[in-house]
């Protein structure tokens, strides 16, 4: 017994650690989307700087779920849900990451930030809010919402395939925009990328819960 309630006060330490996290993630890729539409530099080097924050974060929390493994050989939803935090804190990281490389291309750019391609803010929005909502599926547990996120990734996909239709063809037409192209594009990637890591950390809450991957269930 005395194992048992060892391991439920490391879960819910883990499960507010966690939250601690996404709430980091959050703040970061809302701070990395200000700083693209202000241009503000100084911003963005204070997000690149605090990346090591996030991987300090993501260490700690590694190592509280290596201890919970090693303290009780858990079972069934409680192995579920140790494994699973190892999982979504690697895409959490990872979306930080990609709000640092973001940053680190607006720290460079010296032209009209504000002619971007057309389709470009509805992927980034989309991409935000994916984040946003598989942030508050871990924290209430919901595998609809998870779901949710899962099906949104294929927008946020769409939408990519424009912007880098439109950046091709605005390429074509003036070839002086070659480098504000290419920005847009790495850009653009990042926040495909941050819709990939969302849908997984979705993919990880639905595991947690049903103990289903990637909606199993459904197939």
């Amino acid at each position: 017994m005395m194992h048992k309630n060892l391991f439920d006060a490391q879960v819910e330490v883990l499960n507010l650690q966690m939250i601690e996290m996404c709430g980091m993630i959050e703040n970061t890729l809302e701070a990395a989307s200000e700083v693209l539409t202000n241009l503000d530099k100084k911003r963005a080097v204070e997000i690149i700087e605090g990346d090591s924050v996030i991987d300090r974060k993501e260490r700690e929390i590694e190592s509280l779920c290596l201890r919970m493994l090693l303290t009780r050989q858990p079972v069934a939803h409680d192995l579920r849900v140790v494994s699973s935090a190892l999982k979504m804190i690697t895409d959490m990281e990872r979306i930080a990451d990609h709000a640092a490389d973001i940053s680190e291309i607006i720290t460079m750019i010296d032209y009209d930030i504000k002619q971007r391609p057309g389709h470009f803010l509805a992927m980034s929005r989309t991409a935000i809010d994916m984040v946003h909502r598989a942030v508050d599926a871990y924290v209430r547990q919901d595998v609809e919402l998870a779901r949710v996120v899962r099906q949104d990734d294929d927008i946020v996909d769409n939408l990519f395939v424009e912007v880098k239709q439109e950046i091709a063809d605005y390429m074509t037409k003036d070839s002086t925009r070659s480098v504000e192209g290419m920005d847009f594009l790495m850009i653009a990637k990042y926040y495909e990328r941050i819709g990939d890591h969302a849908t997984n950390i979705a993919e990880w809450v639905e595991y947690c819960v049903t103990g289903l991957y990637k909606g199993d269930e459904l197939r």
